[in-house]
């Protein structure tokens, strides 16, 4: 409690401007009187929380939210729902680090939902009321989300500390459909480049007079992608059930999804010069399964109070598997076996390796070697430069929450209030290995059955290459929270709300649970209250000012606590170390701005925002090569402006025109230092003068955070071509940004050591699509994206490479091999952008 009431000093002087916008907007409606001759203005409602029960005015919510509703979300052929979110909604991009359409990093205003383990999370995503981040590393999967059962998606920028945990930088609400307000019968399939197709159904009804009402959707998608070994398979059920007796609604609602995605990573430049199809290595396969079951009901208890409560449950399940090389083994130089490996190689039924006197000037890295080495138990981690990662994870969660929503009148005005709360449990199983093996010419790796554990396969003694990880975690958090939006004249809306969080987190390590150093054992308790303050008030009816200052927090998820000890660091995602505590992440985000709308159809709005991150977790270096571990970075500030607008076009029925601009500035405000393989500024470069695969690099204040791009821009327009014709377009353009591993945006690229300028250049996406509806019933839609097959990259990364620019492993040392190449220390690894594809939809409603 005593942190909630004395601020940091430097928090005081960030929220004074703030303040005194609050108090000159509130001297302001003091003054102000309502007009009796003002014209009628469309009012918009939204749910300010998680449950639904209290809808407030959009103009009185003192931030700029946005809405994206059914119509707007099944454009864009057979998107999916990142890509529909990108080109959508202002301040959002995204980062295809995985190179799959539906494991994409959604990120809005440098804060990022993410399906990879390891990555900061500060986005919160909700389904029907239901947090849809997971216990384990508060990860989002997207290709679980049921798309077409969404009815309505609202982006609530801000810390909101209604949202709870996560909620850094924004939350995500997403409303399915129901057998009341969608009903009928919907069949749409599509079909497109690179083998996409896709089928589904809609169906929806009602009893007469609504007693009851169903909705079931279900979507069968598939692709073999644009890339070599990128086909993916997504399948998802969703159904709903409504009943109403007496005074109170109850909603019972299920989904299962079922996928299968391959994830072809960031390619190094020079490869995807040569083939921009090409992958680094492969396979990387994802494997999710889950099922959710989302018990809801509301009773009006009176007229102006409700009661909801939900009751929920959901599992997943992923498996994974990851080729990669093994960097171990990039100081290992080409090897002629000997006469003993020979023997070895021979007495296990291996063949194929050159005879005795063989240059090593052709011979490539030695599968043989590997096998050889593994088979005599002889340092087996440097000998094979290849690796698979197989891992599993099973979470299972439920929870259970309360909220009233009511209004009442108050000595100053009316209020509308919630209050709430939440218990939320899980249950959590990960298991991880790492098998020994060989690059093959293509790029995939053969394992050679050797294990981390040394109970596989081969039998391995001494110290182990990677270290295999058997985690369970129990995690439960309990929430309280409350709101009031108070009228403080009819043009002015005060609203103050907070929520309070405790979480605790237990850890078991299954392979040491004894404890002991190294070990995952632990035991974390997190808590914290939560507040926000923001003022609205309607200057004329048609331009609205507000201006806010809310708090959110995010606890340490297993992951991080599992690999947060630097006498124990760990290489992500491969391994997991011991786990002192960190701190939760504290974000202090402050809004001001003007929004308006005209009886003409013109909304706009324009407004600047500031949010500040303190005890920030990244993945800092350690001394130990290509190690690190988790931590508490000191701070960390992602500030801009945002402007819109959105209109029709006179004297041309049902025409609209709009644009969205961010100006982002993401930067570090603290020192840290960070991992330095690739980015030739690292200090083993700097120091000795000679190119460092395992150097370090030193972020300072002002160093701006890598894949945020600073400037973006999105355009649209669309409008009816002929009768039942319908035309669109919209351009994405964003500016470069520095790559991972540029954090010192000091990379310098040499042409010999260094490749690649360590950052994404900008781009400009122009996307089409024409819809010919020739009946209410029948709808046609072709749609083209990337319309002039422009070739760019979402996202880079610095990086050590293994291989030469014809694809061949090269092992070091240095400066020359037998042929006098020189091979690279580091290069810059792109995420290359899906070229121009062209899908066809049909929707049939019955």
């Amino acid at each position: 409690m005593r942190r909630l009431a004395c601020l940091t000093r430097s928090t005081n002087l960030a929220l004074r401007p703030v303040a005194a916008a609050a108090l000159a907007l509130a001297a302001g409606a003091a003054l102000a009187q309502p007009s009796a001759s003002a014209p009628t203005q469309r009012v918009e409602v939204i749910a300010p929380a998680p449950l639904p029960g209290l809808e407030i005015a959009r103009d009185q919510v003192p931030a700029p939210v946005q809405v994206l509703r059914a119509d707007a979300l099944s454009q864009g052929g057979d998107a999916d729902l990142a890509t529909t979110l990108n080109r959508r909604l202002g301040g959002v991009y995204l980062n295809d680090v995985q190179g799959n359409p539906f494991q994409a990093d959604v990120n809005y205003r440098g804060f990022t939902a993410s399906p990879l383990l390891g990555t900061a999370q500060g986005l919160s995503v909700y389904l029907d009321g239901l947090r849809l981040n997971q216990p384990f590393g508060d990860v989002v999967s997207w290709d679980l989300i049921p798309k077409n059962a969404i009815a309505q998606a609202v982006l609530m920028p801000g810390a909101n500390p209604l949202f709870g945990l996560n909620t850094l930088g924004g939350a995500l609400a997403l409303q399915t459909k129901d057998g009341l307000r969608h009903a009928g019968t919907v069949l749409h399939a599509g079909a497109g480049s690179h083998g996409r197709a896709s089928l589904g159904f809609e169906h929806g009804g009602h009893q007469a007079g609504g007693e009851m009402h169903w909705y079931l959707a279900g979507q069968q998608e598939q692709t073999q992608g644009w890339r070599t070994d990128s086909a993916s398979r997504v399948g998802q059920v969703f159904g709903k059930l409504g009943l109403r007796r007496g005074a109170t609604d109850f909603t019972l609602s299920a989904a299962l999804a079922e996928t299968r995605m391959n994830g072809n990573g960031l390619q190094e430049q020079r490869l995807l010069d040569a083939d921009h199809r090409s992958v680094y290595t492969r396979p990387d396969t994802t494997r999710n399964r889950s099922a959710l079951v989302n018990l809801a009901a509301t009773t009006a208890l009176s007229d102006h109070l409700r009661l909801t409560t939900q009751l929920h449950a959901r599992t997943v399940r992923t498996r994974a598997l990851n080729a990669d090389i093994n960097e171990d083994s990039l100081d290992q130089s080409v090897y002629q076996p000997s006469a003993a490996d020979q023997a070895a190689l021979a007495a296990a039924g291996y063949s194929g390796y050159p005879a005795s006197g063989a240059t090593a000037a052709n011979t490539p890295f030695p599968k043989w070697r590997c096998i050889a080495q593994a088979l005599q138990n002889d340092e087996p981690a440097e000998k094979c430069n290849g690796l698979i990662t197989r891992g599993s994870t099973h979470q299972a969660q439920w929870g259970l929450s309360a909220q009233l929503a009511g209004e009442v009148a108050g000595p100053v005005g009316t209020h509308r209030w919630v209050l709430g709360a939440a218990h939320e449990r899980s249950r959590i199983s990960f298991h991880q290995l790492s098998e020994l093996g060989y690059l093959n010419a293509d790029r995939t790796v053969t394992g050679v059955g050797a294990f981390a554990d040394g109970l596989s396969g081969g039998d391995i003694d001494g110290e182990p290459f990677d270290t295999q990880v058997r985690l369970r975690s129990r995690s439960h958090t309990s929430s309280v929270y409350a709101s009031d939006t108070v009228a403080l004249n009819p043009r002015t809306h005060l609203t103050l709300a907070a929520r309070y969080n405790r979480s605790v987190v237990h850890t078991l390590d299954e392979l040491q649970p004894q404890g002991g150093t190294g070990s995952l054992n632990g035991d974390h308790v997190f808590a914290r209250v939560n507040p926000a303050l923001g003022l609205t008030w309607a200057a004329t009816p048609a331009v609205t000012l507000y201006a806010g200052a809310n708090q959110g927090s995010r606890a340490p998820s297993a992951i991080e606590l599992g690999c947060a000890d630097p006498d124990s660091p760990c290489k992500l995602p491969n391994s997991m170390a011991g786990d002192p505590p960190l701190r939760q992440v504290v974000t202090t985000n402050l809004e001001a701005g003007l929004r308006g709308r005209t009886a003409a159809g013109l909304s706009w709005n324009v407004g600047v925002f500031r949010a500040d991150n303190k005890d920030d977790i990244l993945f800092v270096a350690d001394n130990a090569a290509g190690f690190g571990y988790f931590k508490n970075f000191g701070k960390t500030r992602r500030q801009g402006l945002e402007a819109g607008f959105s209109a029709g076009v006179p004297g041309w029925q049902g025409a609209s025109v709009g644009a969205q601009l961010t100006l982002l500035d993401a930067t570090f405000r603290s020192t840290e230092v960070l991992g330095g393989a690739g980015n030739s500024s690292n200090n083993e470069a700097v120091d000795e003068g000679l190119p460092g695969v395992d150097g370090t690099i030193t972020v300072q204040p002002g160093h701006r955070i890598p894949l945020t791009p600073r400037r973006q821009l999105k355009l649209f327009a669309e409008a009816p071509i002929a009768a039942g014709w319908t035309a669109s377009v919209d351009v994405v353009a964003m500016s470069g940004a520095y790559a991972r591993g540029n954090e010192n945006n000091a990379h310098q690229p040499d042409g010999t050591y260094y490749l690649g300028a360590g950052r994404s250049a900008g781009y400009a996406l122009a996307n089409a699509g024409l819809a010919w509806q020739p009946t209410a019933a029948l709808r046609v839609g072709l749609q083209v994206n990337n319309l002039f097959d422009r070739r760019y990259a979402t996202a880079a990364q610095l990086g050590a490479t293994g291989f030469d620019a014809k694809g061949n492993f090269v092992a070091r040392p240095f400066p020359a091999n037998a042929e006098g190449d020189r091979p690279l220390v580091g290069s810059t690894f792109y995420a290359p952008g899906a070229p121009r594809s062209v899908a066809l939809t049909v929707r049939y409603a019955i």
